[in-house]
């Protein structure tokens, strides 16, 4: 009888390559179809309603409840127009994914059918807050929880419905979402980098985020996805001997795209095309089966709902294609993990990217401004930042030779770090010419992007116009890194310029009063600027002796929440209450606990249910033919069946490991449940149980290697990776 294996494999091979969503006109006619633009709203509604959402929309004015029912009833008439029957506000728990609750359009009133969208429908829903995450928000007897509409996002229609980006929130109003975070921090940016920028522009009135988001993944086929219960209940394999071909021969890297993957792209583009999000890229990725993809950058906001979109609309075309898309950052242990770049920057209302350096020693002196306060916010809060991107999916990828290190560093290129070397030791600086010697603030050189290769092995590197913040795991909702990363930012840039306004009370030229904070940030932060190899051990070294603290156990870094700093942060810019934060606290750590709890069982199950019963069948060959050369070779057998020994001596010690281990792994999680602080029951998960499960796996994986290929159960790496 076949394995579930065989039979996969068999499958496998009968999934042809073929395309679904064809568009035979060029993308530039249907881009955006789907989407409900502020163009296509004055179609569908009267001058007022349509200037109170462009209000809402570009000025961020509270939406007057007034208009709410024409607004509705004329996304109701576009959404029906496009086919739509339903509508949900689509919102972002704190789940690192989307929800939704579909509603119908139809209703009836005396035998009479007709569709109905009121304004009070569009502007909030309660779809229930029973089950998402809250840290202890809300009363557990309380579901209360409310989706409001977020009008600085479009809405669309994805699947016959039409979807309204919306904010969540608790009862009491705190956040139970990434996006009301978010959506602060970027207005708490704006101001404080409005501040800065008016040192050099008046006419500066706000300041906005960019995000362009690099989305990695791999593919694996349907048929073999489903005969591993590790990755369709944990999305990564919990067990796997590497295969003896993997990447080591960087073949796969921007290689030729397999039709049958090429034709899967093909169709999520089209469909992410209507949709309006711009992508531009795609590609091989290093490790074998895995791809990347990448947009055009927009507003961050825009940028992150198109992220969560574009996760839903590549998983619902695999299906077609017989695909399974992982996100996971580590689902195969031995090749490269994935990650979701962010190339973030700042952009004024004026249409200046304030991280791109200028030709003018004016323009130069803001540009330093701005970057050397970024750099100071990385550095006093490098380790939040790294926290704020470490859960248990991307702590498999954290650290390791092909990925960022787990501790923070910045990358500047070599140009801009001999400037700021030069400004940190009040020296002149030199053109790239080295034939005039330039004095600082009254002529600052033209800087130059710098032009040499960026380091691959830097979290946090600049690359000539914007930050790459590298460490971001593949799987999660970016807000929940970026929201960080702009208050950080925020903090700084209110330091900058109040040491700035305090010099030039105090007396100071307003340029040098610059320059002087400039300074003063770039020897501060000077520890956190890295150009080397991030994956060396002399980095390890030298990281720890300048004080850089590097994310060595999840759970334990999540306890940068409760340092004051942290706690500051959020509550001076009015990002996150204190609440807020103890409760991203407490869901980090439960959320850490169930996913380990799960992985703890699937490797379990696995092993007793199909690594044990497969080795002890062909053991039982080994057996028979052992006792066969008895009976044919007499006393002779002992020496010819030498190997066959040697083979069942390892599979009994095997065997008896994984029993043994999976014992203990039970009991350790049996000790750590009974623990209520679910910090302490997350520490103890990431270090008891955590190193059971790596006993467990070492066990399986050499049997692997030992029992007959056609008998061993799970498809394998090679057939995972090559298919």
């Amino acid at each position: 009888m076949a394995t579930f294996r065989q039979r996969a494999l068999n499958e496998a091979a009968t999934h042809p390559a073929e395309r679904f969503s064809v568009e035979d006109r060029p993308v530039s006619k249907y881009f955006g179809q789907n989407v409900l633009t502020l163009d296509k709203m004055r179609a569908y509604m009267s001058k007022q309603a349509y200037e109170a959402v462009l209000a809402a929309v570009r000025f961020g004015a509270k939406l007057d409840r007034s208009v709410s029912n024409e607004i509705a009833t004329g996304m109701k008439a576009w959404a029906m127009e496009m086919g739509a029957t339903h509508y949900t506000h689509l919102f972002q728990p704190l789940t690192d994914s989307t929800a939704e609750k579909h509603e119908a359009f139809i209703m009836v009133k005396d035998g009479q059918a007709f569709e109905r969208f009121s304004g009070s429908a569009l502007v909030q829903q309660e779809p229930d807050a029973s089950s998402f995450p809250n840290g202890g928000l809300r009363n557990t007897f309380e579901a209360r929880g409310y989706s409001a509409w977020d009008p600085s996002s479009p809405v669309f229609i994805m699947d016959g419905t039409l979807c309204i980006p919306s904010v969540f929130v608790s009862y009491t109003g705190e956040a139970l979402d990434t996006k009301v975070p978010n959506l602060k921090s970027i207005q708490a940016l704006s101001d404080a980098a409005t501040s800065v920028a008016n040192l050099f522009d008046d006419n500066v009135t706000s300041v906005g985020v960019n995000l362009g988001i690099e989305q990695e993944y791999f593919l694996v086929d349907e048929s073999l996805y489903n005969a591993r219960p590790d990755l369709v209940l944990c999305n990564r394999t919990v067990i796997g001997h590497t295969s003896a071909k993997d990447q080591q021969l960087e073949d796969h890297y921007f290689g030729a795209i397999p039709s049958k993957v090429s034709a899967f792209m093909k169709d999520f583009e089209t469909e992410a095309y209507k949709l309006g999000i711009l992508l531009q890229t795609r590609h091989n990725e290093v490790a074998p089966n895995q791809f990347e993809c990448a947009p055009l950058f927009c507003e961050a906001t825009n940028a992150i709902d198109q992220n969560m979109m574009l996760m839903i609309i590549m998983q619902k075309i695999a299906e077609k294609h017989h695909l399974k898309v992982i996100f996971h950052e580590k689902p195969f242990d031995g090749v490269n993990g994935s990650g979701k770049h962010c190339n973030w920057s700042m952009m004024t209302n004026t249409g200046v990217n304030l991280l791109s350096p200028g030709k003018t020693p004016t323009k130069n002196l803001q540009f330093l401004s701005f970057f050397s306060a970024v750099v100071n916010a990385v550095y006093k809060h490098h380790y939040l930042l790294m926290a704020g991107v470490s859960n248990l999916s991307n702590s498999y990828r954290l650290g390791g030779n092909e990925a960022p290190p787990a501790v923070m560093s910045v990358f500047a290129g070599s140009t801009l770090s001999n400037i700021f070397e030069a400004i940190g030791n009040m020296q002149a600086l030199k053109e790239e010419n080295n034939l005039e010697s330039i004095k600082i603030v009254n002529s600052l050189p033209e800087i130059f992007p710098d032009n040499t290769d960026r380091n691959r092995t830097s979290p946090f590197a600049f690359t000539g116009n914007r930050f790459e913040f590298r460490a971001v795991g593949s799987s999660i909702n970016v807000a929940s890194a970026i929201y960080i990363l702009n208050s950080v930012v925020a903090e700084s840039l209110n330091r900058f310029r109040a040491e700035v306004d305090a010099l030039v009370a105090a007396g100071e030229d307003k340029s040098q009063a610059i320059m002087s904070v400039i300074r003063k940030f770039t020897v501060e932060s000077k520890d956190i600027m890295f150009e080397g190899n991030g994956y060396s051990k002399e980095w390890e070294a030298e990281s720890e002796r300048r004080g850089l603290r590097a994310v060595k156990n999840v759970p334990e870094s999540y306890e940068v929440y409760h340092e004051k700093q942290t706690v500051d942060l959020f509550v001076n810019l009015g990002v996150l209450t204190a609440d807020e934060v103890e409760a991203r606290f407490e869901i980090l750590n439960e959320t850490y606990v169930k996913k380990l709890q799960i992985e703890a069982r699937v490797i379990g199950d696995i092993c007793l249910n199909h690594v044990i019963p497969a080795a002890v069948k062909y053991q039982n060959i080994l057996i028979e033919n052992v006792k066969g050369f008895k009976e044919i070779f007499g006393d002779e057998y002992k020496s010819l069946c030498a190997s066959e020994f040697a083979a069942l001596k390892k599979i009994s010690t095997y065997i008896n490991n994984i029993s043994k281990d999976v014992e203990e792994l039970v009991e350790a999680r049996k000790r750590a449940n009974k623990i209520e602080d679910i910090a302490l029951r997350a520490k103890i998960y990431s270090k008891e149980v955590k190193d059971y499960m790596d006993k467990v796996r070492y066990s399986a994986d050499h049997l692997e290697m030992i029992i007959d290929d056609e008998m061993w159960p799970l498809p394998k790496y090679r057939e995972l990776l090559f298919f």
